[in-house]
């Protein structure tokens, strides 16, 4: 799940944080209609063919002497909260994109810069890398060096960096871990590493853990590191095996719904989320439940040992790990047979969890998902990320996309005091190398 965006999403790329997006998976050419829609409504857009050029334009030489990487977004089908939990999830990467150009230098110093914004963080790399808030998005870059270095890899110099970004920062999209990610791959390859993609979805998460202070999943790294594009992963955050699943919506699609109101991890309570599920653990084993993370337990299981655990507010944040990770397993075949609808309830009881039992949505998630529900065309809705702000995704019918936006958006409007905003993009692949 997102996290780990306190300072991110404040600052980093936030031109685009005031998106809600229309995510079309499998897009053709003939569904003029919606792509005429979807991409009168992106702004703010950056060229990726753009960025060596303006690499050079900022430290000189040569384009050829320049590599350029990308790191994609990423939405979460169903699963949420549960990847720290041990839970499975079922995330996809989607075609909103981080950029990432990168040089070596002569000589020993670390330079980043981004084309959004002015100014210059500049580092050594012999520093001794520590987390400093002056140090803005850097700090997202420096957590992920460190844990290099600590690793026991050895940098013959600096480098140089420009950044571009087309990913909402604090969208609950994962704005954050597409960075730490898309910057270790371009790290990994540019000194000749050789990191594997699963070891560097691991680094951004040891990053966050050890550097950033944010004990996160690893779901977010997982899906942008290993993700492809017109399929889905089931991810076992437990055991970390995973395959990959089609992604065949037929006459549907996925609309993912951003609040427009940033949900930091840090204050939004995610750390004391985690800490509760951690105590229905501890009291399960005590009373001798040999499981080693709360979604090992089938939801008849949960019921046979729910007595365990006196206090309700724990006994809620564990029933919704149990039960939100056995809608993973149903979402899964339900997406297999083509039965949409059974995804779209699945949506729907999904919501309802994180909203009652772990208590992570807010009004503004609470309204999109409820005014989603209620229209014609739509199968289900549910917050997903983070919660606390973000994104809620629902399940449209093609022909019904223009007036589900219209309508939920009037809702929520009316509800809210504000307005939200949309783009369109598919399905996506995980880190690369971009050509």
């Amino acid at each position: 799940m997102e996290r780990g965006e306190q300072l991110f999403a404040h600052h980093f790329f936030s031109f685009v944080e005031s998106y809600v997006i229309v995510v079309y998976y499998f897009f053709s050419a003939n569904e003029h209609k919606e792509s005429t829609m979807a991409n009168s409504l992106t702004k703010n857009e950056y060229n990726p063919a753009d960025l060596k050029a303006d690499f050079v334009k900022t430290y000189g030489g040569t384009e050829s002497s320049v590599s350029v990487f990308s790191s994609p977004a990423r939405i979460n089908i169903i699963g949420e909260h549960i990847d720290y939990n041990g839970g499975k999830v079922f995330p996809a990467a989607i075609n909103r994109y981080l950029f990432v150009a990168i040089r070596k230098r002569h000589d020993t110093k670390i330079l980043y810069k981004s084309i959004q914004f002015e100014g210059t963080h500049q580092f050594d790399i012999n520093d001794d890398f520590a987390y400093d808030k002056k140090d803005d998005y850097a700090n997202y870059l420096n957590g992920i060096l460190s844990q290099l270095k600590k690793k026991g890899y050895r940098f013959d110099c600096g480098f140089e960096v420009l950044m571009a970004s087309n990913v909402p920062a604090g969208g609950g999209i994962s704005s954050s871990s597409a960075l730490e990610c898309g910057f270790a791959y371009a790290v990994s390859e540019t000194f000749g590493f050789n990191i594997d993609r699963v070891e560097i979805a691991k680094l951004g998460q040891m990053s966050e853990h050890k550097f950033m202070g944010v004990n996160c999943g690893i779901m977010d790294q997982f899906i942008i590191s290993v993700g492809k594009e017109k399929t889905a992963i089931v991810l076992d955050c437990n055991t970390l095996e995973y395959s990959y699943a089609p992604l065949e919506l037929g006459d549907y699609r996925f609309v993912v719904m951003n609040t427009n109101k940033q949900r930091r991890l840090a204050d939004s309570k995610y750390n004391e989320r985690r800490t509760q599920c951690e105590e229905a653990l501890r009291i399960l084993q005590d009373n001798g439940i040999k499981i080693n993370a709360l979604c090992q337990l089938t939801p008849a299981q949960w019921e046979d040992c729910r007595k365990f655990i006196t206090d309700e507010t724990i006994a809620k944040r564990a029933r919704h790990c149990v039960y939100e990770n056995q809608r993973v397993l149903d979402a899964v075949e339900a997406l297999k047979s083509g039965d949409l609808a059974k995804l779209g309830s699945l949506l729907n009881q999904s919501h309802k969890s994180l909203d009652e039992d772990y208590e992570v949505t807010g009004i503004e998630l609470n309204t999109l998902a409820s005014a989603s529900q209620k229209q014609e065309g739509c199968l289900g809705a549910r917050m997903t990320g983070a919660g606390f702000g973000g994104c809620a995704i629902a399940l449209v019918h093609k022909d019904k996309v223009d007036s589900f936006i219209e309508n939920v958006q009037k809702e929520y409007t009316r509800v809210i005091g504000y307005a939200a905003g949309f783009f369109a993009c598919e399905s996506g692949n995980g880190v690369a190398r971009f050509n």
